[in-house]
């Protein structure tokens, strides 16, 4: 459907800036925008190019050069050494953290508020967890906290999702809905990661909030193209029935992929290989765990039923090399001198390609 969709808007005229019913120029805003409130519950909603400039935008128009204040445990850094002191220096606000990297409590915030300060920010922690001796203040508690000093509160949740993942046997995460009821006047989140849709970051909460930064310029520096709205709508529209977007959305269907579903791909896969007459290569159905990945369930590990393929005289690392390098590549890992494939990621499409490049370095060795 997503591709569909592309496909359209791709090859033909599309509305992104024109209200078609005024006849007039309009903000290409509007259609992602109810969307967003529809399945979130938010009064408001935009989309720029990725989180980070999300929480760059909102930090910049909301703060200034005013004080953040922050838990010191939440003060995360995500792929490519982005982190969110960085991001927040170039928006020109002031750090203020609280806490200790394990413990946090409401009086931490209570005590560094004063007239400098503009907003509280809660930073979901989705790429590492904190286990053990550990103390935070909750999203609903800041916000309880914040009216009684005029000030704002935000919440970066990083890899969003509105789906309820406990529903289907896995980790708890906090939903967008859970934390728009909250009252929190922003959240920001990426519109890929968990969410399943392309790069993305998306703004949701107060009218009186998002009506700021979209007229901020910083928000057209940031604005995504036609192409990438069109498949984060697509992706939307999926999640007004849970269902359909679990079966629908790659990422969430694999996820919830039960271990049967999963070995019965494994066999066929299996069964395949073997079909290559060679007697260097060896094929077993191993059962190992699949790790989520891409910033998010960082503790999270799913039992899966994975292929180890050895080749006699070739290491696990040519051979992963070799796998790496074929056009498309196939991307496994390294485990017990062995090159795992895990089919909770595979599409049927995939099997005669992996096929064919076994085959062909077999041939080549």
């Amino acid at each position: 459907e997503v591709i569909e969709n592309l496909s359209s808007i791709a090859g033909r005229y599309s509305n992104l800036e024109y209200e078609l019913n005024a006849g007039k120029r309009g903000s290409r805003h509007n259609n992602i925008e109810d969307i967003l409130c529809e399945i979130s519950g938010a009064q408001a909603g935009m989309v720029v190019n990725n989180n980070a400039g999300a929480v760059l935008l909102c930090l910049e128009t909301i703060a200034g050069s005013r004080e953040v204040i922050v838990s010191r445990g939440e003060l995360v850094e995500i792929g490519g050494s982005f982190r969110v002191p960085d991001v927040m220096a170039k928006s020109g606000s002031i750090l203020r953290e609280v806490g200790t990297t394990n413990r946090t409590h409401k009086k931490d915030y209570e005590n560094a508020i004063d007239e400098n300060t503009a907003l509280l920010l809660k930073v979901h922690r989705s790429n590492y967890s904190v286990i053990g001796f550990t103390a935070e203040v909750s999203l609903a508690e800041l916000v309880e906290l914040a009216p009684k000093h005029g000030l704002p509160v935000m919440e970066d949740l990083g890899s969003g999702t509105f789906i309820d993942f406990s529903k289907y046997g896995l980790a708890k995460e906090p939903t967008v809905q859970e934390s728009v009821a909250t009252g929190a006047d922003v959240i920001t989140f990426s519109g890929d990661k968990l969410l399943g849709g392309p790069q993305a970051g998306i703004i949701i909460g107060k009218k009186s909030v998002l009506d700021q930064i979209k007229k901020n310029p910083l928000a057209r520096a940031l604005r995504i193209d036609k192409l990438t709205l069109a498949a984060l709508e697509t992706t939307l529209r999926l999640y007004r029935d849970a269902e359909q977007a679990v079966s629908g959305i790659p990422t969430l269907r694999m996820l919830t992929m039960g271990i049967d579903e999963i070995e019965k791909k494994a066999s066929l896969l299996r069964d395949s290989l073997k079909k290559i007459r060679d007697s260097r290569l060896q094929v077993d159905l191993v059962a190992l765990s699949s790790k989520a990945g891409g910033g998010a369930l960082p503790l999270l590990e799913l039992p899966s039923k994975c292929l180890a393929i050895q080749i006699r005289d070739l290491s696990a690392n040519t051979l992963e090399k070799n796998m790496r390098g074929n056009k498309p590549p196939i991307i496994g890992r390294i485990e017990n001198d062995a090159f795992i494939i895990d089919p909770r990621t595979l599409q049927d499409a995939d099997f005669p390609i992996i096929r064919s490049a076994i085959d062909d370095l077999l041939k080549r060795v």
